[in-house]
C-alpha cells in the first residue's frame, strides 16, 4: 500500500488515518510503551516515532496482518485467547507484534529472553498471563 503524505509523518498516523488500520495504538508517543509496535522487515518497531519515509520498500505488518490469509489465527493470537491475556486490551496489539518478532528469532525463549525482548508496558499488569501465552505459543509453533 502507498500513502500520499509527507515523508516525516509518523508511520502510526499513516496507518491509522490514511489506511484505516486501527490496531496499532498511540500510547506514549516516545517509543517507550510498545502499544504502537509494528513489524518492519520482521523487527518489532515503534511506529509512533518512525517516519513513513524510513519504511519505503519495507515490509510493514500490523496486528491486522498476523492472522493467515484464510483468517486462521496465528499461534500467538490463539495462545492469547487460550490464556485469557487481555484485561483492557489496549496494549495487546503491540505485545502480539513483539512476541511474533521474538518467536521468529528464538523458538523456545526462556523467561530471561522474554524479559529482554518484550519490553512493552501493560498498565493492567497481565504479565503472568502474557508469559504463559508466550510459552504456549512457542510450544505450539511447528519445530524446525
Amino acid at each position: 500500500m502507498q500513502v500520499d503524505a509527507s515523508e516525516d509523518k509518523p508511520l502510526l498516523w499513516a496507518l491509522r488515518e490514511d489506511l484505516g488500520l486501527l490496531g496499532s495504538k498511540y500510547g506514549c508517543g516516545i517509543a517507550q510503551c510498545g502499544a504502537c509496535s509494528v513489524l518492519i522487515n520482521g523487527v518489532s518497531t515503534p511506529s509512533c516515532v518512525t517516519p513513513i519515509g524510513d519504511v519505503t520498500g519495507a515490509s510493514v505488518v500490523t496486528v491486522e496482518g498476523l492472522a493467515a490469509a484464510d483468517g486462521k489465527l496465528s499461534v500467538v493470537q490463539q495462545a492469547w485467547i487460550d490464556e485469557q491475556v487481555p484485561q483492557c486490551g489496549f496494549c495487546q496489539p503491540g505485545f502480539l507484534i513483539a512476541v511474533m518478532a521474538l518467536l521468529e528469532q528464538t523458538s523456545q525463549p526462556t523467561d530471561a529472553e522474554i524479559d529482554e525482548a518484550v519490553t512493552n508496558i501493560c498498565r493492567c499488569g497481565t504479565y503472568p498471563r502474557i508469559r504463559r501465552a508466550i510459552h504456549r505459543a512457542a510450544s505450539a509453533r511447528p519445530q524446525d
